[in-house]
């Protein structure tokens, strides 16, 4: 099926075709918009993540992560704009607060094994950035973002599932090392917030940033199956 687009309606009538982007290359993230009955088109940005955060003058948590976001959907702008001159792009970045320490995606098992040590038994808070640009012609029109933090209770699973749960492979591949929609949900006892920015992308922050820049998301969803 080919991406969705929209048209947004002005008092003249229809105006643009507008492409919706997720400028990320998580499957999570892909798969809860699909899901959601959105198809969207993908870029991946490719970002230098650490290079970005070392940009930064003693960075909130927030602000840290809204930063990596909007780097995120800047890195691909050019990209959409040749391909989907009248375009929505969304990119997001997630990190736990883990302690008093912020952490990405693990480097390697032996880091992972570390941070699920800390974690078991405790809670962290999972902070998700959103950044959102409006294209119109090709040109930037409208530009938004925010975050949403949910607070994440760990179960405490022996040396031996972490082992396996490592094994996997999985939690090398997201944030903080574990995930809500796979098999690191057997090791999560509950959620304090939002599940679906737990995730990856917060639908409900999602939908609020696309009206700022002039985007009703139930003219994304997919048409029904005739």
């Amino acid at each position: 099926m080919a991406p969705v687009t929209i048209r947004l309606r002005q008092a003249s009538g229809y105006l643009h075709a507008v492409q919706f982007v997720l400028a990320s290359q998580s499957p999570a993230r892909l798969a809860l918009l699909r899901s959601a009955g959105l198809d969207p088109a993908v870029f991946v940005s490719g970002v230098d993540e650490d290079a970005v955060a070392a940009s930064l003058t003693d960075p909130s948590p927030s602000e840290l992560v809204a930063a990596l976001a909007a780097a995120k959907a800047e890195a691909v702008l050019d990209e959409v704009a040749a391909a989907h001159p009248d375009a929505v792009v969304v990119a997001c970045d997630s990190m736990l607060n883990i302690g008093g320490q912020m952490v990405g995606k693990p480097a390697n098992p032996d880091i992972a094994r570390q941070r699920w040590a800390a974690m078991a038994g405790s809670s962290g808070e999972l902070l998700t950035g959103h950044a959102v640009v409006r294209l119109d012609g090709g040109t930037r029109a409208k530009d938004t973002s925010g975050w949403e933090s949910t607070t994440v209770r760990f179960g405490t699973p022996s040396a031996a599932e972490i082992d396996a749960y490592i094994a996997t492979g999985e939690p090398l591949h997201v944030a903080g090392g574990f995930t809500i929609d796979g098999m690191g949900s057997w090791f999560v006892d509950g959620l304090d917030g939002g599940h679906t920015s737990v995730v990856g992308i917060s639908l409900p922050l999602t939908r609020r940033l696309l009206a700022e820049v002039g985007v009703s998301v139930v003219d994304l969803w997919r048409p029904p199956a005739s």
